[in-house]
């Protein structure tokens, strides 16, 4: 069994040093990996990155992490990510990546995301370049998921985790104005998580949803946006085999 705890839309800033560093100091009790599932930030700068870096540098456990829109804002994403990285995070973004947890492992492959909206209510790539530009930019971190999961290990003692910050079910956005869901998440990243395979997706962005959904190809999905959880983390346990 593989003890997964994760946490989306934490949105530290300056003032929120050592906010959450008491509650990751507990991980290595009760999970075997953290993962993040973006808006770490408020406003995607380097100086919001560092007091990041801060809460999860040198757990006993290790980090994986994706980007949120947040982090996107200042146009700052690759120093934030560089920042991450040096407290080793390990941040994705159509790529994989294999945890080794002595015995078992867990395979990750993380990106972003973007909107566009659900079956039967979701944008298209046709008329003004900006509405083709919208949906292709969804279209492919949808893709870049899909390769990613589908060149991640398949054995008995691998387990498979879709790691975005949209959301790729409209389940998990009950409770959230119907109207924003098509800036929620999109159709697209659940079509590539069931194409490509996964145990298990999680997600953030969605601060007024539910934490539980379903993919159409009966992949369970959770958002851990830290509104909705209410904790500092939430852990998920699955079994190899």
């Amino acid at each position: 069994m593989i003890r997964v705890a994760a946490v989306g839309d934490i949105h530290l800033g300056r003032e929120s040093r050592g906010s959450l560093r008491p509650a990751f100091e507990f991980l290595p009790e009760c999970a075997d990996v953290l993962l993040l599932a973006g808006d770490l930030t408020r406003h995607g700068t380097v100086e919001e990155a560092e007091v990041v870096a801060g809460e999860v540098a040198g757990l006993l456990v290790p980090v994986v992490a994706v980007l949120g829109n947040h982090d996107y804002h200042s146009g700052q994403e690759a120093e934030v990510t560089a920042v991450l990285t040096v407290a080793g995070v390990t941040v994705l973004e159509g790529e994989g990546t294999v945890v080794d947890l002595g015995g078992a492992r867990l395979a990750v492959a993380g990106t972003k995301g973007f909107g566009g909206g659900f079956a039967g209510r979701s944008a298209g790539e046709f008329g003004e370049p900006e509405m083709k530009a919208f949906v292709a930019l969804t279209r492919r971190c949808a893709t870049g998921l899909r390769t990613s999961l589908e060149q991640l290990p398949r054995d008995t003692h691998t387990v498979r985790v879709a790691l975005t910050h949209f959301s790729p079910v409209a389940d998990t956005l009950a409770g959230e104005p119907p109207e924003i869901h098509p800036f929620l998440g999109s159709y697209l990243l659940a079509e590539a998580i069931d194409e490509g395979g996964a145990d298990l997706a999680v997600h953030g962005h969605a601060h007024r949803g539910v934490e539980r959904g379903m993919t159409a190809g009966g992949v369970r999905v959770r958002n851990v946006a830290q509104p909705v959880i209410d904790r500092a983390f939430a852990v998920y346990r699955l079994h190899t085999g």
